[in-house]
């Protein structure tokens, strides 16, 4: 059957997204990784981009464990173990011994009774608020808060719902103040660390508030935080937001194997009554298959080196070069937003100069990720740059001097 009409509606709105520039457009596609020589971390040739080696500022990859040998090497001994897939769901015969000692490990490390691994952190977070969020619930969010939480509060159709200015702990507790009038069951949900613009929430005050209001709702106020840009890469041990907040737990805490671990899924550490409820009825759990088994103990081995000497080598790396690369930029005059962790955000403020050196930066062998209106407000314009233990301090200071040529020559 022909789709001319749908083709031509949906090629009317690509154009709006085109002209709107909301369009991400062609894929950059990765072809080779050059290993680290010479002083230099690794580079990366792209397709149609010929021997050239390009640094990756734009990954999530904290740690640079998804290139660590013992990583890989544990993945390739369970593939053969176990073979390439999970070959079902969970709850019907895919659940593998790797499953089961990686869920083990997380709790440990969180400190948690329990731990729940999904296929990815977006559907831990889709596969965690919708069930929790009842007819009888009102959900309390930052305004900045990952587009996973936004869409899982849309599906979960809550009682009462308010997005709150970010980090506005003032709105947070009025909003707890009203729901309690009308809800039984109150969830505060917030990321640890934003990823755009590498800050993060203040857990303490926020627990705080929380169980000020507690006992005004029946069911609890419950505290969620996802904090898969802080797990691994934030904390003096790389427990993330918790950590470098004092210690103060989220009733349930969402991270994720894909950043600073360096392999991929998701996964909630909590109370075990909360994950044997999840295991039940979370359908992106239930119906979905998981993470392969090789993922798992590839994923374990990454946290084991996470929670002994060569993490605390590999973060004492990242935040020195994360301080150099901070440093770097405020000596030549550009602004960004104070932090400890790794994402550090060049605010641009206009998206024409912004686009401009992103093309910049590319030419030169630098790939970065610009922030463009509508994607954020008007004069939040930006260049979120990510730190990785991989680079060197000759990589922190090839950017910087990429940098420093733009701000000297800026293109016309």
């Amino acid at each position: 059957m022909p789709h001319d009409r749908l083709a031509k509606a949906l090629a009317a709105d690509l154009g709006a997204l085109e002209a709107s520039g909301r369009r991400k457009g062609a894929e950059t596609v990765i072809t080779e990784m050059l290993p680290p020589a010479g002083g230099r971390g690794p580079r990366f040739r792209l397709e149609g981009q010929g021997e050239r080696g390009f640094i990756r500022m734009n990954a999530n990859n904290y740690l640079g464990l998804s290139f660590a040998r013992e990583v890989i090497e544990a993945e390739e001994a369970a593939v053969r173990r176990f073979g390439a897939g999970p070959g079902a769901v969970r709850f019907i015969s895919g659940t593998w011994s790797p499953h089961v000692d990686l869920e083990r490990r997380l709790a440990g490390f969180h400190g948690r009774e329990a731990a729940m691994i999904f296929s990815s952190a977006y559907a831990t977070v889709m596969g965690l608020l919708p069930p929790l969020i009842t007819a009888e619930t009102a959900v309390i969010s930052d305004e900045l808060n990952h587009n996973c939480i936004i869409n899982a509060v849309r599906l979960a159709r809550p009682a009462k719902r308010h997005v709150y200015r970010h980090l506005d702990l003032g709105e947070l507790e009025r909003a707890l103040a009203a729901a309690a009038k009308a809800c039984r069951r109150a969830i505060v949900v917030t990321d640890g660390v934003f990823s755009m613009r590498g800050d993060h929430a203040p857990l303490p005050a926020i627990h705080a508030l929380a169980r000020k209001y507690d006992s005004a709702f029946a069911e609890n106020v419950i505290v969620v935080v996802d904090d898969s840009h802080g797990v691994g890469a934030f904390g003096a041990t790389g427990r993330g937001t918790e950590e470098h907040e004092g210690g103060a737990a989220a009733d349930l805490l969402i991270g994720t194997l894909g950043k600073a671990f360096g392999v991929n899924g998701g996964y909630v550490v909590g109370a075990r009554a909360v994950t044997d409820y999840l295991r039940e009825v979370s359908p992106f759990y239930v119906y979905s298959n998981p993470i392969t088994p090789a993922e798992a103990a590839a994923a374990a081995k990454a946290l084991e080196a996470l929670d002994g000497p060569r993490g605390a080598a590999l973060l004492a790396h990242l935040r020195a070069m994360t301080q150099r690369f901070a440093a770097g930029l405020a000596s030549l005059g550009l602004e960004s937003i104070a932090g400890r962790h790794p994402i550090v955000p060049l605010m641009v403020r206009d998206s024409a100069r912004t686009a401009a050196l992103v093309r910049h930066l590319r030419l030169n062998g630098v790939l970065a990720t610009g922030l463009n209106y509508p994607v954020v407000p008007r004069g939040d314009e930006a260049i979120r740059f990510q730190v990785s233990a991989d680079h060197t301090p000759a990589d922190i200071d090839e950017v910087l001097g990429v940098l420093e040529r733009f701000v000297k020559a800026p293109p016309p």
